[in-house]
């Protein structure tokens, strides 16, 4: 017999409907118990995050309804609300996901100001959605207009319970942000709906089953604290605890093949996988369950010793888009799908809240400015959907989804509006409070605001991060009788770092780090300032030998950066033959002129004079004769999240030594 699903707490659950700025992940008041953070909202005022964000506001989001449009997202809603007349359009039966994920990312967007074309748009799409719900609360266009109204029949294929799960958490956005009610109405007629069908067999309910694509058991939970309703949590349990049990056909692509609280490496789809353990996590910060707890905890240790790109990224296989064997981590066939990265950091993010260890935000911060932020171009037009680390130089691109350049838009659309969410919520994603004090997970100019027992505190940042370490806090609110505890993530790749607080200066030697946090508790008054240096210098990384596919290469990080080498910055030949010399300094360049404004790191290298492979490219190994090399050449370096935006061309990440 399957284990019965997570039992819900007594407790009660989160308040009722109103108009509530807090972002994506809303912990319930019974979760306190469980939980070790809050998340709390960040003010992003200026600097590399708000350009980011100023670029997604008044360009990729607004475009979303035009893109939509063209690729006949909305076309298939007029068609099941009878009001358009053609033929279904989009070759996957998840199209409706595109227009959730961006109605999602356009209410987190209003949350930030008023916009008025904006939300007309918001409210044109809305009731689109809702006319062409049906009667009962199902809501898929493909199974409406394609399969004659056919329903649950394709579980493993059919994506109607992800959907829905999109629908979901836009509707949770939506009523956030504006505190009406349209769609979430819409998200709890259709999760309604999707308890009366599905349950355990004991359940009576008319089918006990899963979808090949987790994604509706996170969304159920956010939907129970946002409404209270304990059934959906419940429903979130039940659907967690039924995969592994091989009503999927027992296949681990869609997380079928084990149970999750039997688990013991991340495998399959990195999506999929990604999402059943976000779910996970929620369900354990809910309800206590220390089990799933555990499993969370030991499938992301196991994914981030052997199975994560040095960028974030995720994902080692084009067949199947999924994780492959501990340290396959390869260069030009990384998969790293964008989508992998964001589902890592909403992973990420709830496992930081609940367990208070800064390791998670050390993720959160890599995967954020490399693996995340290459998948949108810096005019925010164009998008990758999979972020090679290395592209050959000759390389024939196949163009669509799997394309190395970046594209419009693609036949399945789930990235693009999923960078959308995320960036238009992100400053949801920086920083958290608990009855000791405020944490700061990221670090960007603006305002970290938190609430000590109804009082607020409140400090303000500035800081030229990633390119300069020194962020510069001042003490905006605080409680005045009453001591508390600011608490400062000393990023994993940190080498030294010096801290200032008052007259008093600390480095690594002498400050109160444990567990990655620099906590530093005191009576504070408005005024009070902290400065924090983290040390920036260049560094070169290498892998684990057992990742054959670097070995015997280094990498170039600095800050929370990794960098790369495009052929557009080394005229006379490709990137193949490069080498650089380890013994040579590297130099930063500030470069306000290239891709936007970025530092460029600078290092010693050469080309190595290759023979000509004739018809046979392999020799005796008792041949040990190097390649000659060339003449010195300056390499230069550029941020990966920047790569793919000038001329096509060759680049790569990991740099021979030899």
């Amino acid at each position: 017999m399957p284990r019965p699903h997570s039992t819900v707490p007594s407790s009660p659950a989160s308040p009722g409907p109103g108009h509530d700025s807090t972002g994506p992940v809303r912990p319930g008041p019974g979760a306190g118990a469980h939980a070790a953070l809050t998340p709390v909202a960040v003010e992003l005022r200026d600097g590399f995050w708000a350009v980011r964000r100023q670029v997604n506001a008044r360009t990729s989001v607004p475009q979303g309804p035009d893109l939509l449009e063209s690729a006949g997202n909305l076309h298939n809603l007029r068609l099941a609300a009878g009001a358009a007349e053609g033929e279904f359009q989009g070759a996957y039966p998840f199209v409706d996901s595109d227009v959730y994920k961006w109605l999602e990312a356009a209410a987190w967007q209003l949350g930030q100001g008023e916009d008025e074309a904006l939300a007309a748009d918001v409210d044109r799409i809305v009731a689109l959605v809702a006319a062409a719900q049906q009667d009962d609360g199902y809501l898929n266009t493909w199974f409406q207009l394609r399969k004659g109204g056919e329903r649950y029949k394709e579980l493993r294929w059919s994506h109607e319970l992800y959907c829905a799960g999109h629908l979901i958490q836009a509707a949770v956005a939506h009523h956030r942000t504006t505190g009406r009610a349209e769609l979430l109405d819409v998200a709890r007629k259709f999760a309604d709906h999707v308890d009366s069908v599905f349950g355990p067999p004991e359940s009576g309910k008319p089918i006990d089953g899963i979808d090949g694509h987790p994604e509706i058991e996170t969304a159920l939970v956010e939907l129970y604290r946002e409404t209270g309703e304990r059934r959906y949590l419940e429903l979130a349990g039940y659907f967690v605890d039924r995969f592994g049990h091989g009503l999927l056909g027992g296949e681990a692509y869609c997380q079928d093949r084990v149970p999750l609280r039997e688990a013991t490496d991340v495998e399959g789809h990195a999506v999929r996988q990604l999402y059943l353990l976000a779910a996970a996590t929620d369900l354990a910060t809910e309800t206590g369950d220390e089990e799933l707890r555990a499993a969370a905890e030991r499938l992301w240790t196991a994914m981030t010793a052997a199975k994560t790109h040095l960028t974030g990224g995720l994902g080692a296989h084009h067949d199947e888009e999924d994780f492959g064997d501990p340290y396959e981590l390869p260069n030009e066939r990384a998969y790293c799908e964008t989508c992998a990265a964001i589902a890592s950091i909403q992973w990420s993010w709830r496992l930081a809240l609940l367990t208070g260890s800064a390791r998670y935000s050390d993720l959160i911060e890599r995967t954020l400015f490399n693996g995340f932020l290459a998948g949108v171009s810096l005019d925010g037009e164009r998008w990758l959907y999979v972020n090679p680390l290395q592209v050959r130089d000759g390389h024939t691109d196949p163009g669509g989804d799997q394309s190395a350049r970046r594209t419009r838009w693609f036949r399945c659309a789930c990235c693009p509006p999923n960078v959308m969410r995320l960036m238009a919520s992100l400053e949801h994603y920086l920083a958290s409070a608990d009855a000791d004090g405020l944490q700061i997970h990221q670090y960007a100019t603006g305002r970290y605001s938190g609430d000590l027992g109804g009082t607020p505190v409140v400090v303000g940042a500035e800081t030229d991060y990633p390119w300069q370490g020194t962020i510069a806090l001042t003490v905006e609110e605080s409680p005045a009788d009453r001591p508390w505890t600011l608490s400062l993530r000393i990023p994993q790749w940190c080498r030294d770092f010096r801290v200032r607080v008052g007259g008093t200066e600390y480095d690594r030697t002498d400050a109160p780090v444990t567990d990655g946090w620099l906590r530093l508790e005191r009576t504070w008054a408005p005024g009070d300032q902290v400065v924090l240096d983290l040390g920036m210098e260049p560094r070169l990384t290498a892998a684990d030998p057992r990742v054959d596919a670097v070995r015997g290469c280094v990498a170039i990080e600095r800050g929370p950066l990794v960098y790369c080498l495009e052929q557009v910055d080394h005229p006379g030949g490709g990137l193949d033959d490069m080498v650089i010399d380890t013994t040579g300094p590297l130099a930063v360049k500030h470069r306000p002129d290239l891709l936007g404004g970025v530092t460029t790191v600078v290092a010693a290298g050469h080309r190595r004079h290759l023979p000509e492979t004739g018809w046979w490219p392999y020799r005796s190994a008792e041949d040990t004769e190097e390649p000659a090399p060339g003449a010195p050449l300056e390499l230069t370096a550029v941020p990966y999240y920047a790569w793919a935006n000038r001329r096509d061309g060759s680049m790569r990440v990991w740099l021979p030594t030899s």
